[in-house]
């Protein structure tokens, strides 16, 4: 069997701080991906809400225009700026997300949007789970009081390295999602994400070693870095998990960047001393990747 990872890849996980000036934001995520670039990243992700504030009431503040695609400058200010940096930068961009408006449906999502070193649009992910909680007395946030959902798999094909998969936060609480994708198979998932201190301390590392074990392959969440004058405090703690669950890189609540070189080696030896792939019973319970899935590839 060929390998998942052909060659082994640098990513770097951009923890960044962001706040209300857009054009701050896209500014100091160019300088942060430069900077992981220039030390060997061929692989860079932003986190969620990356050139805004997160929450409901900035999302249509925020919203750019993406559709039809490309978008002029005005429309998506975001959308060129990442663009220009992978072309810069001469890597891969995962562009976290970015709040979005499209006229045709009059609707918000949250929107993740993939370059490649040329600059070309390589994905589109929407949210596909909406993070719609109520904790009593901890935290009380409906996301679909203004965004629509998205409704599909994101995989990528990095030609070079392999194809990886793009969700974002909420949806890696939904076990279905990533075991398509590994099925498919992506030798990493990555989750932009902006968990709170109170879902954040509970559940962020619990989840991105749960997926990775699952799955046996590379698992990264990108998180902004916490900031506790804003509205909504993020956990913090990007974090890359290897395949045999063990916690590879990661950082604290602040502003930072996590490396860690990934190989096709380790999904390999992973998955030979616990062989997972060869053991599950479809006859006892259905494969969720061989049903009706809706996916872009």
């Amino acid at each position: 069997m060929a390998k998942l990872l052909k060659r082994p890849l640098k990513l770097a996980l951009i923890q960044l701080s962001t706040g209300p000036d857009k054009s701050a934001n896209l500014a100091r995520a160019r300088s942060k991906v430069l900077e992981a670039t220039s030390k060997g990243a061929t692989l860079c992700v932003l986190p969620e809400c990356f050139n805004s504030p997160y929450g409901t009431k900035h999302f249509p503040n925020y919203a750019e225009t993406l559709l039809p695609s490309p978008p002029t400058k005005e429309q998506s200010p975001s959308f060129h700026a990442l663009s220009e940096l992978a072309k810069e930068a001469k890597a891969y961009l995962v562009g976290g997300s970015i709040p979005e408006y499209w006229e045709e449906t009059k609707k918000y999502y949250n929107t993740s949007l993939t370059f490649d070193p040329n600059g070309k649009l390589l994905a589109t992910h929407r949210k596909v789970h909406l993070f719609d909680i109520d904790i009593p007395g901890k935290i009380s946030f409906h996301e679909s009081e203004v965004l629509s959902p998205g409704n599909k798999v994101t995989i990528v094909d990095l030609p070079e390295y392999g194809k990886i998969a793009i969700a974002i936060c909420y949806d890696i609480r939904f076990p279905e999602l990533a075991m398509i994708a590994a099925r498919k198979d992506c030798f990493l998932l990555l989750y932009p994400g902006a968990f709170n201190l109170t879902t954040g301390e509970m559940h962020w590392e619990l989840l991105a070693r749960g997926r990775a074990i699952d799955n046996e392959i590379y698992v990264g969440l990108c998180s902004p870095a916490r900031d506790m004058s804003a509205d909504y405090n993020a956990w913090g703690h990007s974090l890359l998990v290897n395949p045999n669950a063990s916690i590879q890189s990661e950082l604290d609540e602040k502003e930072g960047i996590a490396y860690a070189d990934l190989d096709g080696d380790t999904i390999e030896e992973t998955r030979k001393g616990i062989p997972i792939y060869t053991q599950r019973r479809f006859d006892v319970y259905p494969d969720v990747s061989a049903g009706k899935v809706k996916y872009e590839e």
